[in-house]
């Protein structure tokens, strides 16, 4: 008895969804807890004084790691290599979801694509699982990394106003720690919330240096790290702190001036490339309307998929040379 396709692919799709769903809605009610423990439980980190072990093993326990399945939380246990980066990857995502919770949506994934692969190639199983395991590992990861990117894009253009921010509180007699509480309380997220951690750990007992070294290890940026030398400097030398911030907060203004020159700059480079890129595809889907029998030699004959894998890699090249001239780091 042969299954319909369609039939298989709208059943693994709609258990997909579920599975989805039932992942977030089991995420939101497993975090019900009180305002302080939440508090205290994003403001621990990882402790300073910790081992590499140690501190793997405190992230681990800081998120709710189970998925409450069995067979993802077996698969999570002996086969996840590296579970504390993954963990830190999330975070600096911007994520809530623990371990299990990613495994399971990343198998969910590589259950649609495997569906599909299956459907719209056929034939064996051997390709689809493949296919399903690509899109289960590559997506996943590639989406954590946009978000990362795009996280901190977020939180590097309010960065001045923060430092300001900081500023005016000094000049008006506010210490350090009750400056950076305005901050997260006056400031939209990512940035707000970055320095409601850094409040938070004060509150409980970490010293300046260490919160700030906690939270440059979430925020991974030349802007963020200027300030948290300044910070550290300040405190070693003495000085007027209130114009240091000042200057620097300068400098992040004209660095981001500069970086979106340098992107008008190249914006036309950036779109050569994008058109040429794109003239081959173009001319062949052109060509596959009006006579799609002419590039059939290109397929069947074993010169044509010569030709047509020296293209490809031809104009990989040519893209990622372009993108290479393009790219500055200020």
């Amino acid at each position: 008895m042969e299954i319909d396709p369609v039939i298989l692919v709208a059943g693994g799709a709609g258990l997909s969804v579920i599975l989805i769903f039932w992942t977030i809605a089991t995420a939101a009610s497993g975090r019900k807890k009180s305002t302080f423990d939440r508090r205290m439980a994003r403001a621990r980190g990882l402790s300073t004084k910790a081992g590499p072990t140690e501190a793997a093993a405190q992230s681990l326990r800081l998120s709710n790691q189970s998925s409450r399945v069995p067979f993802v939380d077996l698969l999570m246990k002996n086969y996840l290599p590296r579970p504390a980066l993954l963990l830190k990857r999330l975070n600096n995502a911007g994520l809530k979801f623990s371990l299990g919770e990613y495994l399971m949506l990343s198998i969910c994934v590589g259950a649609v694509f495997g569906i599909l692969g299956f459907v719209i190639f056929g034939g064996g199983i051997l390709l689809p699982v493949l296919i399903g395991l690509a899109a289960a590992i590559a997506l996943p990861h590639f989406m954590v990394n946009w978000l990362t990117a795009r996280r901190l894009k977020a939180f590097t253009a309010e960065f001045p106003e923060a430092i300001d921010l900081i500023v005016r509180g000094l000049k008006a007699g506010l210490p350090v720690p009750a400056s950076i509480r305005t901050v997260a309380d006056e400031i939209r997220p990512p940035l707000g919330t970055e320095f409601a951690l850094i409040s938070d750990r004060l509150r409980i007992g970490h010293n300046l240096d260490e919160a700030l070294r906690i939270s440059a290890e979430r925020i991974p940026t030349p802007e963020f790290n200027f300030f948290v030398i300044s910070l550290a400097v300040q405190r070693e030398t003495g000085g007027n702190l209130s114009e240091t911030l000042e200057n620097l907060s300068d400098i992040l203004r004209k660095r981001r001036q500069m970086r979106q020159k340098i992107k008008a700059m190249s914006a036309e480079a950036k779109t050569s490339a994008m058109i040429l890129g794109s003239l081959p595809f173009l001319m062949y889907g052109i060509m596959m309307l009006l006579n799609p029998s002419y590039l059939d030699v290109l397929f069947e004959d074993p010169r044509g998929l010569l030709m047509v894998g020296f293209g490809l890699a031809s104009l990989l090249t040519g893209v990622a040379v372009m993108a290479k001239m393009v790219r500055f780091d200020i």
